[in-house]
């Protein structure tokens, strides 16, 4: 019996997100920046550079809104993504993950949750293993053909342009969710939306 997209993302609890091509656009930007060393001479270090939107940040706190955990497994490591996943407080934060299954089980431990209970969004091979084996797979509208392929659900939009947001309502619409989380997130007496995605914009601290 086939199991719908659906009813695989009622079962959801946890959330993760590749973050190239899925949370970014997945144009990596390098460019180089002075650094003033202790003898007063200037030195050049190369720094990367990433895009967001800014509707993922928000679809974040519809998430934790709708009971459910939100984090990120990527095979780079990058402070970007790390100021990033600490303005959205994410739960979750893999990097340099080469093999991503390894972070996935190292979650279920922590959490106690099962694979039926994890949606996985992704958009190129090296996220296949985990979306084979997770709940709920999703590839991003600019996903590979073979992602697509594999994948429970598509989302309208690219990866960079919202397809992070696109998954979250996909699930909270199916648990039936959506449209309180909406209401609960624009609810000024509701404490959890304005302690989130902050936007500190490089204050590490």
């Amino acid at each position: 019996m086939t199991v719908s997209a659906e009813d695989r993302a009622r079962r959801i609890k946890i959330i993760i997100f590749d973050v190239d091509g899925v949370l970014t656009d997945g144009t990596i930007w390098i460019y180089p920046m002075p650094v003033a060393l202790p003898d007063g001479s200037i030195t050049t270090k190369m720094v990367e550079a990433k895009g967001y939107s800014a509707h993922d940040g928000a679809g974040m706190t519809l998430a934790r809104l709708g009971g459910m955990k939100v984090g990120i497994i990527t095979k780079r490591i990058s402070e970007t993504v790390a100021l990033r996943a600490r303005d959205l407080k994410m739960e979750f934060v893999y990097q340099g993950q080469a093999f991503k299954m390894k972070a996935i089980r190292d979650i279920m431990q922590k959490e106690g949750t099962t694979l039926e209970e994890i949606a996985y969004v992704g958009d190129d091979v090296i996220d296949l293993p985990v979306m084979r084996e997770c709940g709920l797979a999703v590839a991003v509208a600019n996903a590979r053909a073979q992602v697509k392929a594999e994948a429970h659900y598509v989302t309208p939009n690219a990866g960079g342009e919202g397809a992070g947001r696109d998954a979250i309502e996909f699930i909270l619409k199916a648990k039936g969710l959506l449209e309180q989380c909406i209401e609960a997130s624009i609810d000024e007496n509701n404490p959890m939306p304005s302690s989130m995605d902050i936007g500190k914009g490089g204050d590490l601290k």
